[in-house]
């Protein structure tokens, strides 16, 4: 449906503007900041993506998902029989069976996302990426986040973008498919909304911002224009489409914004973990210092936490 996006206007000042506003929100205090942390936790895909992971650390990784708070401070908050883990494990392909088998012998059922399809630059040829979804699939992973080619997106290849997301939504058969924008890299807020819609009209089960190795990575203007694109699919559609801020998201405060704007922009059921993720590496540490605090009403010293 090209006739949806080419006449795309984005108007940048009001949204940079309501970008600002959005920053200025009060925040939560006392339970109800509690309550907004832990669903915060829920949807969180606990990642590592780094050079020199290790079958260790992906295991430690996965305790940490299964045991995201410490047992104590939940009993101290009545939530210790609620189940509560995090959304997702995500690593490398080549980390997929360490992550699926530590799970597995942990006894839960947290799925295993992997990154695919030439992350995180895109440049690498088509059958490469197909290929590399498939193994990533054959070796367990139930969620796939991959990476488009930022060169159509500046070019304006809309129908080749189309084609190669179709084909790597294909190639994910059942498994979920989050779609990487790496919006630090298109150019324009128009040609972030187009993409979006490109992706989501392709079958993504998801939309992303960033894979957290750009200079610029998720920012609520890229965010807001994101949303906007995914309620206007379901409205046009009737399909609910998940949305993923990755990358930069550190603190308790900016999950809980993140978390607000998504209930403001799509609604309240859009906050679940089957339509919205955070994707990040070390929010996790940041999030249990705070429910710590809130507990005892002291901060944590650095060997009252385990790391993530």
């Amino acid at each position: 449906e090209l006739g949806w996006i080419s006449k795309v206007h984005v108007n940048r000042p009001a949204v940079v503007r309501h970008a600002e506003q959005i920053k200025k929100w009060r925040t939560v205090k006392g339970n109800w900041q509690a309550a907004w942390l832990l669903k915060a936790v829920t949807c969180i895909d606990l990642t590592t993506l780094s050079g020199d992971d290790t079958p260790s650390n992906v295991h430690r990784l996965c305790f940490k998902a299964k045991h995201p708070i410490r047992e104590d401070l939940l009993k101290a908050m009545d939530m210790h029989e609620k189940g509560i883990t995090v959304g997702a494990v995500c690593v490398y392909p080549a980390r997929v069976t360490d992550a699926v088998n530590a799970l597995k012998a942990a006894g839960c059922n947290i799925p295993v996302a992997s990154v695919a399809a030439g992350f995180p630059s895109g440049q690498t040829p088509l059958e490469t990426k197909l290929a590399e979804i498939k193994l990533a699939v054959e070796y367990g992973a139930r969620e796939i986040d991959i990476v488009i080619s930022r060169s159509l997106v500046l070019t304006g290849q809309w129908e080749r973008l189309y084609e190669e997301i179709r084909q790597c939504r294909e190639a994910c058969g059942k498994a979920h498919m989050k779609t990487i924008l790496a919006t630090g890299e298109l150019g324009s807020l128009a040609n972030v909304y187009k993409a979006s819609m490109i992706a989501m009209m392709a079958g993504s089960d998801f939309i992303k911002t960033s894979t957290g190795k750009e200079v610029e990575n998720a920012t609520f203007p890229v965010g807001i224009v994101m949303m906007r694109a995914i309620r206007e699919f379901y409205w046009q559609t009737g399909n609910k489409v998940g949305f993923k801020p990755a990358g930069g998201i550190r603190t308790a405060k900016e999950a809980i914004t993140w978390l607000m704007l998504v209930k403001e922009e799509l609604g309240v059921e859009w906050l679940t973990p089957e339509l919205f993720r955070l994707g990040a590496s070390s929010l996790l540490e940041d999030i249990e210092k705070q429910i710590f605090y809130h507990v005892t009403g002291s901060y944590a010293l650095q060997h009252d936490l385990a790391m993530a």
